[in-house]
């Protein structure tokens, strides 16, 4: 192939590739691309998903690793897809903003020659030159914020343009897509995500292992999070308790003292919904709470082989949450699967369950097992969840704050201690979200500017008709469809009727029939030959 050909064949791949149907496309390739991505487990977010979805379907699950759809968003197709939208719309936009900027600079169009056969068309007579109709047409469209040019020859044209900002909204929506890839692209390379649960009287450090599940971008390693600490000192929440809202939240507030980096002095702060803990350019959101109850566990030889308390996640709006004690410490290993209710009532259908999300009556409800917790194989279990297939149960018991029970065959003893309260936390950095926001607000700016605002154009000829009498012809177009186009150029008319009967020559006492201004309108649906 010679070198003519191979630039031929460049050319017209960079014209189909900067048209908006190739890009149009593009968008829709990248949003179906997307789907994979939202419905089966990804390895940056939940790798133990992702083997279990591989170990339950042996052939599928292969099939779907060859093709990258367990990382979609780093496989790279996904990287083809994202990179030949922007170069798209990036070729699209910038020529196009080159010419729109030079059609803004350039004068309006002269005057048609035969104004008769645009859609809109008025035309009157006037006794004496045109003239003063021109200057009167010029000051009036300018003074509306209309484009003028102004020509005196063979008998004189005004002509008018307006409605540059449609063109520039487009335009201002297609650089918010450019704006709001780069944004999304930032963000998942340099951003991270991650959501931690933390109890009134203990504390995190911002590193990967204190995380319950964490998200980072592509080029975010463990060493690049903000060195932070947070200590849980107090949570509260309060709740109506009176009318047809009664138990809807109306508060939480979280109480922590943070370290912003090592060596600086803690600070007391309190974090909110809606109002996020701001340090080291990341954001501490207060997502949700919860109990966690309190256990002293005791073997049969009276030794404390568990003395903590334990998170149980909540389950409805009362705050009846559910959750497991693992005991491996003694022999045989414990385990515990419970309920608590912070307002119990005992439900002979449902069984145990909360009327109240406040702890005005707290109670936990325990089932206990003996055996083999399967956590020496090494294989990683959920921590709010009891595998009881090598297990046997001993029974079931409710237990109030600081009631014990005492296990079945001489296991040892349970403790009900009481509870403490924690609090959910979301711990993020977007470096993408400002311009994301930007690029959300620009693109409906650009979105409602070409949809409301109308490209339109107008033109006033004067010429002389007959000794003493000049015709004037006004006339409008526009570039789509725009119903209001008739009503400029009414109103443009009526202005030029008005200021012409006061000027030397007219004859102001003629009857209305015989006067020297004579409207006549007429309307054509032709518009050859006008551009």
């Amino acid at each position: 192939m010679s070198e003519r050909q191979s630039s031929g064949w460049f050319r017209w791949f960079w014209r189909q590739l900067t048209s908006m149907r190739i890009a149009l496309l593009l968008l829709l390739m990248l949003a179906l691309a997307a789907i994979p991505g939202s419905i089966l487990p990804q390895r940056g977010t939940a790798p133990l998903k992702v083997n279990e979805y591989l170990s339950t379907h042996e052939t599928l699950g292969r099939a779907f690793d060859r093709l990258g759809l367990f990382d979609v968003f780093a496989s790279p197709w996904f990287a083809a897809i994202y990179l030949l939208l922007f170069i798209s719309l990036t070729g699209c936009v910038l020529p196009r903003s080159v010419q729109h900027w030079r059609a803004a600079r350039a004068r309006p169009p002269a005057a048609p020659r035969n104004l008769g056969r645009l859609p809109e068309h008025r035309e009157f007579t006037i006794h004496g030159s045109g003239d003063d109709t021109i200057a009167s047409a010029q000051k009036y469209l300018q003074d509306k914020h209309w484009r003028v040019d102004v020509d005196t020859s063979d008998g004189g044209w005004v002509a008018a343009e307006k409605g540059y900002l449609r063109e520039v909204g487009n335009l201002l929506f297609h650089f918010a897509l450019l704006l709001l890839l780069v944004a999304v692209g930032l963000g998942n390379l340099f951003g991270f995500k991650g959501q931690v649960i933390v109890r009134e009287g203990s504390g995190f450090s911002n590193s990967v292992t204190q995380y319950d599940t964490f998200t980072a971008g592509r080029l975010v390693g463990a060493g690049d999070l903000p060195p932070f600490s947070l200590h849980l000192d107090d949570f509260s929440a309060t709740y109506e308790r009176e009318g047809s809202q009664i138990g809807a939240p109306r508060a939480f507030s979280a109480t922590a003292t943070v370290v912003d980096s090592p060596g600086s002095t803690p600070r007391t702060v309190d974090i909110q919904v809606n109002e996020p803990l701001g340090t080291n350019g990341t954001k501490v959101f207060l997502l949700g709470h919860g109990y966690a109850p309190h256990f002293t566990i005791t073997d049969k030889a009276g030794q404390v082989v568990f003395d903590d308390s334990v998170v149980f996640l909540p389950q409805d709006g009362n705050f009846t949450s559910t959750g497991v004690v693992k005991v491996p410490d003694s022999t045989p290993q414990l385990g515990f699967q419970g309920i608590f209710t912070p307002t119990a009532a005992l439900d002979t259908t449902r069984g145990p369950r909360s009327t109240f999300p406040a702890p005005d009556d707290p109670a936990v409800f325990l089932a206990a097992f003996k055996g083999d917790l399967g956590l020496d194989s090494g294989t990683p279990q959920s921590v709010y969840s009891l595998d009881t297939t090598n297990l046997r149960q001993l029974g079931i018991k409710a237990l109030r704050p600081g009631q014990s029970w005492v296990l079945p065959d001489g296991l040892g003893t349970v403790k009900f201690t009481g509870f403490v309260e924690y609090g959910s936390f979301v711990v993020s950095r977007d470096p993408g979200k400002e311009a994301a926001l930007a690029a959300m607000v620009a693109a409906i700016t650009g979105l409602v500017m070409s949809l409301f605002l109308r490209r339109r154009r107008m033109w006033v000829r004067v010429s002389a008709t007959e000794p003493g009498r000049t015709l004037v012809q006004v006339a409008g177009l526009a570039r789509t469809e725009s119903p209001g186009l008739g009503v400029d150029v009414d109103q443009l008319t009526q202005h030029l009727v008005d200021g012409s009967g006061g000027r030397m020559g007219i004859a102001g006492a003629e009857s209305s029939a015989e006067s020297s201004v004579v409207a006549e309108s007429s309307s054509s649906t032709s518009s050859q030959g006008l551009e």
